[in-house]
């Protein structure tokens, strides 16, 4: 892709996510979730986001299995385009925060957002690491059921048999898609130091530390919210009968 197209991809991307927030802005909205219903668009959107990408990405190593072998110089036209949609959906989400949120409530995903355009953008200009981008939105595989859980909670459904087999399948490939992946990229970083100029190796070792750190708290506060607390509720009411 020459730059005139990624430009266009990362535009049109940012297009299609404020069109798709304006479309769920536009539909009606659970009772329990209309006291914020600027969470209740946003993380809509990045479903709708998570689910396209994490079948995008899929596809790319399916279609292209070489790629896995050469994560710094092979990649096609489709996963290049699918690293600059993704810095399109980045851009629109940091600024859709920026727009309705005080920079204290949001800070922790403007990190992770910053970070993440950064490195794509990197990717994306020199035309290098498009496979090492690409491994790492499989994470998105995860974050459907990551967004599908926070849909589930706003709508009052969080007792229901949807969410708890949901929290079971988040927590599951929480550790395969996002705890895994970033374990072997960075073994990858390290394996490869050789093979990654300086500026390169900085940004994505700073990156995946910041991104390591912030999942594993993230996966802290899963598990004490949706397993942690619920077996101390049922405890209690053992004791009580």
């Amino acid at each position: 892709m020459e730059l005139s197209s990624v430009l266009l991809t990362t535009g049109g991307s940012y297009g299609f996510f404020r069109f798709i927030n304006t479309g769920v802005d536009r539909l009606p909205v659970p009772e329990a979730a209309r006291r914020n219903t600027f969470k209740w668009r946003n993380i809509s959107t990045s479903f709708v986001h998570s689910l396209v990408t994490a079948i995008w990405a899929v596809l790319c190593f399916f279609l292209q299995p070489e790629m896995a072998e050469d994560l710094i110089e092979t990649h096609s036209v489709f996963s290049h385009a699918l690293v600059s949609f993704s810095i399109g959906y980045f851009i629109y989400d940091l600024f859709d925060m920026v727009t309705y949120q005080k920079l204290s409530q949001f800070w922790e995903l403007a990190l992770h957002h910053i970070v993440v355009i950064t490195c794509f953008g990197l990717s994306v200009l020199l035309y290098r690491y498009v496979g090492f981008a690409v491994v790492a939105l499989l994470v998105e595989i995860n974050s459907v059921f990551l967004h599908l859980r926070q849909i589930l909670r706003m709508a009052n459904q969080a007792a229901s048999t949807v969410y708890r087999v949901n929290s079971m399948i988040n927590l599951g490939t929480y550790v395969v898609f996002r705890i895994n992946t970033l374990a072997w990229m960075t073994r990858w970083l390290v394996l490869n130091r050789d093979k990654v100029p300086l500026l390169a190796y900085t940004l994505g070792s700073v990156g995946l530390a910041i991104m390591t750190v912030m999942n594993i708290i993230l996966f802290y506060r899963l598990l004490r919210s949706d397993f942690l607390k619920s077996s101390t509720r049922e405890a209690k009411k053992d004791k009580e009968t």
